[in-house]
């Protein structure tokens, strides 16, 4: 079951599209790329301060922010895929939404795969559908894709080093823009995601508290934002690893201009290799044989074809995983910022997190439990950090027994 850990966790780092084209694809699920749909946002501010008591500074993203048009790109531009019934209100605004914010590299193609249709890596469980947990028979369900990977604006359009450094509160506050003004989505029944996907979640909750009425998250934390070194250091080897690569070292980072087989590929892979292998908890690697281990190893001349097929897929994955997304919410987590408002979330809501989780530690999660008012925290014996891959059919139970009813 641990093999599901990692295979999240790096799925996990009427609409117009920019005229940029992406060196990297639009979508991780590209038999899905056709549900996916675009909206931008003039004038959008990244990398800027979120007073959170006045939430009309930041309307248009944070104070102090850079807007991407003034450094050489077009507008912000996010993704989405929305399935289900809509209900209107009398000004025919949507009030039966379901937001669901995508894991650390993942999109909403990824989550349409997965939740919606029920591939094999989730166990073929559907958990969005006509009478399923997330029913769509009576919820609107919009999976919107994070900042900086695949559909959404990132480094890879062309930016490069120059894109903005970016936040949890950016992402967040983008896609509520996507759903107020674009969707007119007047309100949302529940914010909710797995891992990176569950952090964004708790953003909605102290960003926009009247927004959405509940939430609920697989894997996710704020208390170890500020704290938990093993994200922390994983982050900061995976930016190493990849500022390692001769052609990172040569360029600075700014490659764009080179094509796309002479891309720092090796530094890519170094990352990919480092994220994987912190993935696990020690007592299972131990447990494995070095067979089962080597795909993950990173090597400079890979010895074997199948390791080459593996670098060509990890940079497939979007750029803004590596160069956006370790970098910028490392900040973050090192700020302590997020940590420290964990008392402001005053929803109701459920986390549900694996007791063998190697990224989030138990502790931490019960310190957020203690410091935020109507915490429900369940940790499952025997599970890691992905639990809706790992035992699927659980994970809808505990989903469909907070939720359905609601």
């Amino acid at each position: 079951m641990k093999r599901y850990v990692i295979g999240l966790l790096l799925l996990i780092i009427g609409s117009s599209i920019a005229t940029a084209q992406a060196f990297t694809r639009r979508s991780s699920q590209e038999q899905h790329d056709a549900l996916k749909k675009y909206y931008e946002i003039i004038d959008f501010r990244l990398g800027g301060r979120y007073d959170l008591a006045n939430p009309s500074k930041w309307e248009n993203g944070g104070e102090g922010g850079k807007i991407l048009e003034s450094v050489g790109g077009g507008k912000l531009r996010t993704a989405y895929i929305a399935v289900g019934t809509p209900r209107r209100n009398a000004a025919g605004e949507i009030t039966n939404a379901v937001v669901i914010n995508s894991y650390y590299s993942g999109d909403s193609t990824d989550m349409y795969e997965q939740w919606v249709k029920g591939a094999a890596l989730s166990g073929g469980v559907p958990i969005i559908g006509p009478g399923r947990p997330i029913d769509t028979d009576r919820y609107y369900v919009v999976m919107v894709d994070p900042l900086g990977t695949w559909g959404a604006s990132k480094p890879s359009d062309g930016l490069g080093t120059k894109f903005p450094q970016y936040s949890y509160f950016d992402m967040v506050q983008a896609n509520y823009r996507l759903l107020r003004d674009h969707l007119r989505v007047a309100h949302a029944a529940l914010a909710t995601g797995v891992s990176m996907g569950g952090t964004q979640t708790y953003v909605w909750g102290v960003m926009h508290p009247e927004y959405v009425s509940a939430i609920m998250l697989i894997g996710g934390t704020t208390q170890s934002d500020a704290e938990d070194p093993v994200g922390n250091w994983t982050f900061q080897l995976m930016t190493a690893a990849i500022q390692s690569d001769p052609v990172w070292q040569a360029t600075k980072g700014n490659y764009y201009d080179l094509p796309k087989e002479k891309h720092p590929l090796a530094g890519v892979a170094f990352g990919w290799s480092v994220l994987g292998l912190t993935g696990y908890d020690f007592a299972f690697r131990t447990s494995q044989s070095f067979a089962a281990v080597q795909p993950e190893v990173f090597y400079w001349d890979p010895p074997q074809p199948f390791f080459e097929r593996i670098l060509e897929q990890t940079f497939d994955v979007a750029e803004g995983v590596w160069i956006g997304t370790p970098v910028n919410l490392n900040r973050e987590r090192e700020s302590g910022e997020f940590a420290r408002r964990m008392a402001e979330i005053r929803h109701g809501h459920l986390e549900v997190s694996g007791e063998k989780d190697g990224w989030i530690a138990p502790a931490d999660l019960k310190a957020m439990e203690a410091a935020m008012p109507h915490c429900r925290l369940v940790i499952v014996p025997g599970v890691g950090h992905s639990m809706n891959l790992e035992i699927p059919p659980l994970y809808a139970g505990y989903f469909g027994a907070w939720f359905g009813g609601g």
